[in-house]
Order: C-alpha cells, then sequence, then structure tokens
C-alpha cells in the first residue's frame, strides 16, 4: 500500500493500490453473471429455440424441396448441412448485438450501475472487457448447444465442428465490441430499431447463411465479401464440414479480419465509455 507526504515532508495517510485489472474485470462479469441468474429463462427461447426452429423449418422442411433438385453450388451437401453453420454464425450475431445494445445502454442510462462502477478503482477498459467477456461466456453456452443439436440433427459430419465455437463467438465477438462503442454515445434506444432492421437483418439475409453467395448479383457480391457475418459463416463452415484444410490461408484470412474488427471495437468502446462516464 503506498503512502503520501505533504509539502513538510509528514507522511499522511495510505493511499489504497489500484486493483489489478484482472480482479476488475471479474466484478464486471460477476456483475453481468448475478443479472442474467434473474433473468436468464426470457432468453431461453430466443437463444436456443429459434435456432432449433430454423433447422428444422429450412433445414428439414424446405431443405426436402432443395434436397430433390439438388444445386450445384451447394457442392454435394444437403441442405440442412449447408444452412447449420450460417445459422449458428447468424444466432451469435444477433445475440451478440442484443447483449451490445440495451443491456449496455442500461448500465450507463437507466441504472448507471457502470458510473457507480467507475466511481471505484474499476476503469472504463477494465468495464468494456468484462462486457465482453461476459458476452463471450453467453455466446459460448450459446454456441455449445446449438453445437449438440446440429449433431443430433446430423448436419455436421467433421470432429472440426468444437473448433466452430469459438469460431462462432469470434463472430459474435466482432459485432458485440463495435456496438457497444456506439452504444456508449447514445441515451435513448430509438436508434437500436434502425441499426437491426437495417444493418443486422439484411446481414442475416445476404451474408450467405441461407444460400451461397455467389447466388447474388455480381455488384452485391463485393458488399457480402466484407461483411463480418460472411467471413464467419465461412469460417464456421469450412470447420463444420471439415473442409478448412482444403484453403487454409482463407480461414486464416477469416479470422484476421474478425480478431481485428474485435480489436477496433474495443478500443472505439473504451473512449466512448471513459468519455460518457466522465460526463456522468
Amino acid at each position: 500500500m503506498a503512502t503520501l507526504t505533504d509539502a513538510r515532508g509528514r507522511t499522511t495517510a495510505p493511499v489504497p493500490e489500484l486493483a489489478s485489472s484482472l480482479a476488475t474485470m471479474a466484478r464486471v462479469i460477476e456483475h453481468r453473471a448475478l443479472q442474467y441468474r434473474r433473468t436468464f429463462r426470457a432468453s431461453l427461447f430466443s437463444s436456443f429455440g429459434i435456432p432449433v426452429l430454423f433447422l428444422t423449418a429450412m433445414g428439414l422442411g424446405l431443405g426436402g424441396y432443395v434436397d430433390q433438385n439438388p444445386d450445384p453450388s451447394l457442392a454435394g451437401l444437403t441442405y440442412l448441412q449447408f444452412l447449420a453453420p450460417g445459422v449458428l454464425a447468424a444466432t451469435v450475431m444477433q445475440a451478440g448485438s442484443f447483449e451490445a445494445a440495451y443491456p449496455i445502454l442500461g448500465g450507463l442510462q437507466w441504472n448507471k450501475i457502470f458510473h457507480a462502477m467507475f466511481a471505484t478503482p474499476i476503469r472504463a477498459l477494465d468495464i468494456v472487457l468484462g462486457n465482453l467477456a461476459w458476452v463471450a461466456i453467453r455466446l459460448t453456452m450459446i454456441s455449445v448447444a446449438f453445437s449438440i443439436v446440429v449433431v443430433a440433427f446430423g448436419a455436421s459430419r467433421s470432429p472440426l465442428l468444437v473448433a466452430a465455437i469459438p469460431a462462432a463467438v469470434l463472430t459474435g465477438l466482432a459485432f458485440t465490441a463495435p456496438i457497444m462503442a456506439f452504444t456508449a454515445t447514445q441515451r435513448t434506444p430509438d436508434r437500436f430499431a434502425a441499426m437491426f432492421r437495417f444493418g443486422i437483418t439484411p446481414l442475416f439475409l445476404f451474408s450467405g447463411t441461407f444460400y451461397p453467395i455467389e447466388s447474388l448479383p455480381s455488384l452485391l457480391q463485393p458488399i457480402a465479401w466484407i461483411s463480418p457475418l460472411w467471413h464467419g459463416v465461412d469460417l464456421c463452415r469450412r470447420l463444420m464440414l471439415g473442409t478448412i484444410d482444403r484453403d487454409p490461408l482463407l480461414g486464416l484470412i477469416h479470422v484476421a479480419v474478425l480478431a481485428g474488427i474485435t480489436v477496433l471495437g474495443v478500443v472505439a468502446a473504451s473512449r466512448t465509455f471513459e468519455a460518457r462516464l466522465m460526463k456522468g
């Protein structure tokens, strides 16, 4: 414990040392976990039920008709095998985006819990990283449950399905971090509806989740290629189908893009959080 001295060199009261970042991040994670313990029942259907319905309705229902007239672009896959990795990546994208929107705005604007944290030795960056770590835990839970369903449906044919779980989590974090940075600049949730309607939903539909992006018009394909979700979908698909070894460099590019977006999002979020918390 450090001490201070006055102008005459006399020792004054001791000053407690700042806690380590890991310790302060753990407090943020603990707070989010306690919150989730009270509200987890409300998230069960959206996190686990809806993806199962997608696999059942689209993969088995619509997929039965698609498989009757195989599309060459599916490269011999059943539609369920093609669809499952895309739904996995899209599900964690949506979950991560939601976690970065309303819960973060609540802590900054409605209950001011992050301001209370900031009044302690917890730094703005610790709050950002703690929230991001909690979201990673949530996305891992969702990905594991989804992977179990995928195995039960017979939609994966490779043990690399296990590696698709962290790939899916990284995809979700690539959306969570930038959206957290945006949320910290908002006072009301009014712009969230437009973000989900004109951002998240189009990415869900046009990033290779339901059909190969080669089926898109040539002018739209480059837009799909720069989408973080397409990188996540393609990475998860290559892992779940065991084809990552055909082009390992592309797999590394996917990881680099998703990790780069996440890091940039963390840097931006740390700045917008600190500015918001300083203003009060």
